[in-house]
């Protein structure tokens, strides 16, 4: 007996040396504790969940951990196997009931030895292989778990804490395998989260009701404070050792894992109102891509880079990775760069400094990079530079107002929401309703009163062409010319309102509208694939239609090839 006391005092003390504390736990009080064993995914592991018709699929690095907890007998390894409970979150019964079976075969084959460090060995390397898992997780969907509730019977309708929205684990006794195989079938719980013990001090009711099978499975639930400091990186060990004095079934999802309640819980929490909630094969889904989020994040943290632009070795922590791209820059010089693009006023510059990357960092990065004052300017830019882009969005004239408004398409009114002012859009001058505007008007109105009054100057010509040679001669003349040309029809209409009227002429007719934003758009050479320079919208220069990036258009179009 004082031998095998040795072998364990020798055996945990090695797995305290081997693994960390958020991998192993020991209870000091007695010969026990707690393993988190994370299995080894292959590259290109997948997890997918099929809905319906629909499904969701997605590429994982790492999966929440299964929790061993043990208990070793006086008689153990001579004699006895450890007493232990193998809990998992993406493991049915009867997978969890067949590592139980492979576990207990693994002690018998080292003829009384030690074999803690064995069974880990296998979860993590050989527990997928084991149960034809490849690179492909299937989760249940909630269909299945329904039919399996509708076959149980009456002796699962007692079973009124397993709501859907809240699955608990269940414990099944791997002392009689057709008993633990047909629970695997029958559970309504098992597809979600499972629990399986095993040991010579298990015990098995099969009169007793099935609250009371799960009540007696002698693990604590994970708080959420506990929740909290796991996936924050803090020491989470107070979590992992088993109690003996809280009923309560343990969440076997770790630091990313949905909350267990208890029934009395449950029930006050479902009086509660709540919004919508996820079914428990997408709370399951959640849970892992967190778990896998935050994983993916430490390991990011502790592993050195090289930042894009100052070129020397930082670690993650001290790096932010654009998620568009995959680029990597230290915080100091990506941060440096934003502040000055933010500063000049140059919101589209706020993106990936590399090369000609124009990936953009999340608005949660930039924040955390530049402080909040310059982060409330840039969401200012932001939000300016988003109102600009839009067709159908213009501002209001007054200067004391300013407030974006929304324009009808189908006219060139306007009503300010802010100050209830309807101006033309047009003009900016206050609606006019089919009237010309007052620039129109006013032209016209001075033309004939220079014809009426006795006006000293002369009068423009009338024809576009002769106010064309008028301008070109007057901007082109020497001083003495201009002097003349001021002279005889007087320099503000020179330099005013004929300037203005050919520059509008001008526009007319060497540019197009955006078929978007309708901003006038100059083609200066090359094909007809325009871009424009306020929107980024790409179109046909020939049919003004919006096209896409791939130059499909042109394929169904041969009409439109005709460079200029």
């Amino acid at each position: 007996m004082n031998a095998d006391r040795e072998e364990q005092e020798d055996e945990l003390l090695a797995l305290q040396s081997i693994f960390d504390a958020e991998e192993f736990v020991r209870d000091e009080s007695k010969f026990a504790g707690e393993i988190r064993v994370c299995v080894e995914l292959p590259a290109d592991f997948t997890v997918l969940l099929k809905e319906g018709e629909s499904q969701r699929q997605y590429k994982i690095s790492y999966l929440p951990p299964l929790h061993l907890t043990f208990e070793l007998p006086e008689d153990y390894p001579s004699s006895s196997p450890p007493s232990f409970t193998l809990t998992c979150s993406w493991l049915t019964h009867t997978q969890l009931s067949a590592l139980t079976t492979q576990l207990n075969d693994l002690y018998q084959a080292t003829g009384g030895a030690v074999v803690l460090f064995t069974w880990i060995q296998f979860l993590k390397e050989d527990a997928l292989g084991f149960l034809d898992i490849s690179s492909l997780l299937e989760l249940p969907s909630d269909e299945v778990s329904n039919l399996s509730q509708l076959s149980s019977g009456e002796k699962h309708q007692t079973g009124d804490f397993a709501s859907d929205q809240d699955p608990q684990p269940s414990k099944v006794s791997s002392e009689d395998p057709q008993e633990a195989e047909e629970l695997g079938r029958n559970s309504p719980v098992s597809h979600y989260s499972s629990a399986t013990q095993s040991g010579p001090n298990s015990e098995s009711d099969e009169e007793g009701s099935e609250d009371q099978r799960l009540e007696t499975s002698g693990l604590k639930a994970v708080s959420e404070d506990d929740h909290e400091d796991t996936v924050n990186g803090g020491d989470s060990s107070a979590s992992l050792l088993p109690s003996s004095n809280s009923p309560q079934p343990q969440d076997p999802c770790g630091p990313a894992s949905v909350l267990v309640h208890s029934k009395e819980s449950t029930h006050k929490d479902n009086q509660k109102p709540s919004g919508p909630s996820l079914t428990p094969s997408q709370a399951l889904l959640s849970q892992i891509l967190i778990y896998n989020a935050a994983q993916k994040q430490k390991e990011f943290s502790t592993t050195v880079f090289d930042c894009g632009v100052c070129f020397v070795g930082w670690l993650g922590s001290d790096c932010v990775q654009l998620f568009e791209c995959g680029h990597i820059f230290c915080r100091g010089c990506l941060g440096g760069f934003f502040k000055l693009q933010i500063t000049e006023g140059n919101i589209r510059g706020v993106r990936c400094p590399d090369g000609d990357c124009t990936a953009t960092p999340t608005p949660a990065q930039v924040q955390s990079l530049v402080g909040e004052e310059l982060f409330s300017r840039y969401d200012r830019l932001l939000l300016q530079m988003t109102l600009d882009r839009m067709a159908d969005v213009v501002y209001c004239p007054r200067l004391t107002c300013a407030a974006a408004c929304i324009m009808e398409k189908s006219s060139r009114a306007a009503m300010c929401s802010v100050c209830d002012f309807a101006f033309c859009v047009a003009c900016n001058k206050t609606y006019h309703g089919t009237d010309d505007c007052q620039d129109e008007k006013k032209w016209e109105e001075e033309e004939e009163d220079t014809k009426d009054s006795k006006d000293p100057f002369k009068a423009l010509p009338q024809s576009s062409e002769g106010r064309e040679a008028l301008w070109e001669d007057y901007s082109k003349g020497s001083k003495e010319r201009k002097r003349l040309l001021e002279s005889i029809y007087g320099r503000k209409r020179l330099q005013l309102p004929l300037l203005d009227r050919l520059s509008k002429k001008w526009i007319v007719g060497n540019s197009k509208k955006c078929p978007h934003c309708f901003c006038n758009i100059e083609k200066n050479g090359g094909c007809n694939m325009m871009v424009c320079g306020r929107c980024n919208q790409r179109f046909c220069w020939a049919c003004l239609t919006a096209v896409p990036w791939d130059g499909s258009h042109y394929d169904d179009s041969p009409g439109c090839i005709n460079p200029v």
